[in-house]
């Protein structure tokens, strides 16, 4: 095999001199997967590895003479790839072993939605098919459904379709036009075709010379992948390719080769067999204020994807916030805390008060929040004060009046999770309760089980120190929780808060009637968001919550809490609402003024 020296005037390498230079504008850890090549450049032969330009520029020449795009505006066209795809493309063939094999074993490529990521890596397995020298080559598209598997697959049949040298002759097509699912190159008896969970087995398992995987931030657990992997045995040189948009469950295992192939970029974890090219903004980088940043998400902007289409989608998460997380997922390459932003950061961040001191609090009236979690999971605790009224204004955008004398509130919330397994569950959830517990955000109480006569102690403390007027529970675990606030003989007023649909009338320590229910808490916690009417002190456990908030919606567009769905920990959030739907319901009856001045037997028109 002959090698060329090391270059760094190939398209490839000229790229990542690009990047690192700054010339071409690009995220954090396509910064550092550009300077790993540069470094590799110099230092790799020591590692028994070298930079074979013949071989990355053959796989250019095949897209720009075999292959030609399809649809829209590159119909027909040679498939020229832009220089980020030579980079990610020249990476995956040019580097290689000391033995002459390819370096490269696995892949993972996540970038901004329409920046072609599966015609590329159709190319990919057309190539490996017919190009690569593997007799009896499997290549497969591999998606969590059918249907998505069938994209990358569905890409790669069009591009043979347009290929004048890729006639039947040559590759052979399996099911009607629209509709193939296999593609077969007769001389080398290889195939492409499309896989997924729901594909019924059939012979013996898979042998794949390339897997490609799409959108693997869709993929409900790594099995399709361990499948596919488990079979590259029978192969000298695989390679499995995952391409992604980024996504929102960090459980997932989208999630967790995203983290390794970032580790593996900056060098926090060794690892020759695993290319990384992610697509990320840098800290502090906002897209819905700075156009700048966009193309760090989109290195095929002004490409494949237009300034005003993301223009256009910027405009739509300003004006419907529900839509304000998918598109900050799909073309911004921001991991999110939910699929659906229940509240924005930014509006969730503008009541956060850090100046907030619970020592100024103490003889103040308050209502408390109790959600008591699984005995090894988090529970959460919240105390609500009221905190006077607002001033009547006028609003700046509509010129409309501000109605004032509405009640405003001050939130304190507080967790509670076992010390043994806390850090073996921060693991599970991505999450950093050691570090909370460290700084006071949350309890580490001692053993495996969250001890609840630390929190009746704690609810003790409370009922000392403020003037509160009750605690709202979830009647979950409550049983266990009286009985061990009656071993301590420990009381404090305790009121049902019901976590169902319906309105129900509850009667609050003083004989008062009030009405609680779990939508309607969720509603008055929203609107004081939004409204500005409460402060909450800092605490980012309870961001997390807020921002990881999932919902279970009646038919009559109700909300509810649902633990299940949530990326994180959410029983913070869930107290908060209690206390908040409480408190509110508290003062409405307080507060209210008579219904008339008529109604009132001492009133006189003469005084």
């Amino acid at each position: 095999m002959t090698r060329r020296p090391n270059s760094s005037t190939d398209e490839a390498s000229a790229y990542a001199l690009a990047v690192v230079a700054g010339e071409i504008v690009a995220g954090p850890y396509v910064r550092a997967a550009c300077a790993r090549h540069l470094r590799d450049l110099e230092e790799g032969e020591a590692r028994g590895l070298y930079w074979d330009v013949d071989a990355a520029e053959r796989f250019f020449r095949f897209c720009r003479r075999v292959l030609r795009l399809s649809e829209g505006q590159f119909d027909g066209i040679p498939f020229e790839l832009e220089p980020s795809q030579k980079f990610i493309c020249g990476s995956l063939f040019g580097w290689k072993q000391a033995d002459g094999f390819r370096r490269f074993r696995r892949a993972y490529i996540e970038q901004g939605k329409g920046n072609g990521k599966s015609p590329m890596v159709g190319a990919i397995g057309i190539y490996a098919m017919i190009a690569d020298g593997e007799a009896g080559a499997q290549i497969y598209a591999a998606g969590a459904t059918k249907d998505q598997a069938g994209i990358l697959f569905r890409d790669a049949v069009k591009m043979c379709d347009q290929a004048p040298s890729l006639g039947p002759s040559k590759i052979r097509r399996s099911g009607g036009p629209g509709r193939e699912y296999n593609l077969a190159h007769m001389k080398s008896g290889s195939f492409f075709r499309p896989v997924s969970r729901e594909t019924k087995k059939t012979g013996s398992g898979p042998r794949p010379h390339f897997a490609l995987c799409d959108e693997v931030h869709e993929h409900p657990d790594g099995g399709v992948i361990e499948i596919l992997e488990r079979g590259f045995k029978f192969r000298q040189q695989p390679m499995l390719i995952m391409i992604t948009n980024s996504g929102s469950d960090r459980k997932s295992i989208c999630w967790q080769e995203r983290e390794h192939a970032t580790a593996v970029a900056l060098g926090e974890t060794e690892d020759d067999t695993t290319f990384s090219y992610v697509c990320a903004l840098d800290e502090g980088d906002d897209p819905f204020k700075d156009p700048a940043v966009w193309v760090k998400a989109n290195p095929l902007l002004g490409v494949t994807i237009t300034e005003a289409y993301l223009a256009l989608q910027v405009k739509q998460a300003n004006d419907i916030p529900a839509k304000a997380n998918g598109i900050r997922r799909l073309h911004f390459c921001e991991w999110t805390d939910a699929e659906t932003a229940w509240i924005a950061r930014s509006s969730w961040e503008s009541i956060e008060d850090k100046s907030l001191d619970i020592e100024d609090f103490v003889g103040r009236r308050c209502v408390a929040g109790l959600d008591l979690s699984a005995k090894a999971d988090l529970t959460a605790k919240a105390l609500v004060f009221e905190d006077g009224f607002t001033e009547a204004g006028v609003d700046e955008q509509t010129g409309e009046d501000i109605p004032g004398g509405q009640p405003r509130f001050v939130a304190f919330v507080h967790g509670y999770t076992p010390k043994d397994t806390m850090m073996a569950r921060a693991e599970k959830d991505k999450a950093p309760y050691d570090l909370w517990a460290d700084a006071g955000f949350i309890t580490a109480v001692p053993g495996k089980k969250t001890r609840l006569d630390f929190i009746a102690r704690d609810l003790m403390d409370d009922h000392d120190r403020f003037d509160l007027d009750f605690v709202a529970y979830d009647n979950w675990l409550i049983a266990d929780f009286e009985g061990t606030c009656e071993d301590m003989g420990a009381s404090f007023p305790m009121l049902d808060h019901p976590q169902g649909w319906m309105k129900r009338k509850r009667t609050a320590p003083d004989g008062e009637e009030i009405t609680l229910w779990m939508p309607g808490s969720i509603d008055a916690l929203e609107t004081l968001i939004l409204e500005g009417r409460i402060r909450v002190h800092i605490n980012p456990a309870l961001r997390a919550a807020v921002m990881s908030a999932t919902f279970d919606r009646s038919p009559a567009d109700l909300r509810r809490f649902v633990k299940s769905k949530a990326t994180a920990r959410i029983d913070m959030a869930v107290a908060l609402a209690m206390a908040v739907g409480a408190a509110t319901a508290r003062a409405d009856t307080a507060h209210s003024p008579a219904a008339s001045p008529w109604d009132d037997p001492n009133f006189s028109l003469v005084g």
